[in-house]
């Protein structure tokens, strides 16, 4: 088959990931452009990411935990649209929802002071080609430290990864990191994951030989996609752990895919 659509213009670390977990779960995502349904906890994330990415436009002075609360109706406003509201049955979980909103906020702040963090970025977009690949992200926050070093923040409203599985969490975040080295002329310090809903910290230095091998990866993907792309069909990789959770196991399953129960 050959497909209507364009490949995405560049290759971000979500993209990256729908790749490597399943190459049929890129094309149904970012060719075929299926969308999926939003979930109680993406909506959720998103909210919070909302909130929080406003919180950092005001003066540090202004960033107290009473101004984060003013902006809740306006996440909500924004990012919980009538077609979300179908999906998620926002008549079920909407109280639910904002109770948990409001406790995320309050761990946050038990977490970090705001006011002290001098952001010199907030929901930045980032991109740059490396080793012939179109790399592109949004770094949710970028930190100057009082040396002068860069430290790249990550908000997780998921679980923490598991003991031994921490490398795997920051592997997007090592993209970032190449991505703030080609564009700003600066390799990150630190990459710091804040685990907002658990009020847990993971923070690692940047290693120039992790975020050269991060992208070299990438760029082999995208060669990769390519590929796929010209041939006009991404493998499915069905198995019980990369179809558990995919949103596109109905379509699969309807394209003859054997997809596990």
């Amino acid at each position: 088959m050959s497909f209507d659509q364009p490949l995405p213009s560049a290759l971000s670390p979500s993209r990256l990931k729908d790749f490597q977990e399943c190459p049929r779960r890129f094309q149904y995502s970012n060719v075929e452009r299926i969308r999926q349904p939003a979930t109680v906890a993406t909506t959720k994330g998103n909210v919070v990411h909302h909130i929080l990415e406003h919180l950092f436009h005001l003066p540090p002075e202004q960033r107290t935990h009473d101004a984060a609360l003013s902006l809740r109706e306006a996440a909500f406003d924004n990012e919980v649209t009538d077609e979300i509201q179908a999906d998620i049955d926002w008549a079920t979980c909407e109280a639910q929802m904002r109770r948990d909103v409001d406790a995320i906020l309050t761990t946050y702040f038990e977490m970090e002071d705001p006011t002290a963090v001098a952001a010199i970025g907030v929901e930045r977009n980032i991109e740059a080609t490396i080793n012939d690949a179109p790399l592109r992200g949004i770094l949710d926050r970028l930190d100057q430290n009082d040396d002068g070093s860069l430290t790249i923040v990550d908000y997780k409203t998921g679980k923490p990864p598991r003991a031994g599985y921490e490398n795997d969490a920051f592997a997007n975040s090592q993209i970032y990191a190449a991505l703030c080295e080609a564009e700003v002329g600066q390799l990150p310090r630190n990459i710091r994951l804040l685990y907002v809903t658990h009020g847990s910290t993971l923070d690692v230095p940047v290693s120039p030989v992790v975020v050269s091998a991060r992208a070299k990866s990438a760029a082999t993907v995208w060669q990769r996609i390519n590929t796929f792309y010209a041939d006009g069909e991404f493998p499915a990789d069905p198995s019980p752990r990369n179809c558990r959770w995919c949103a596109y196991k109905d379509v699969c399953r309807e394209r003859g895919i054997d997809v596990p129960a």
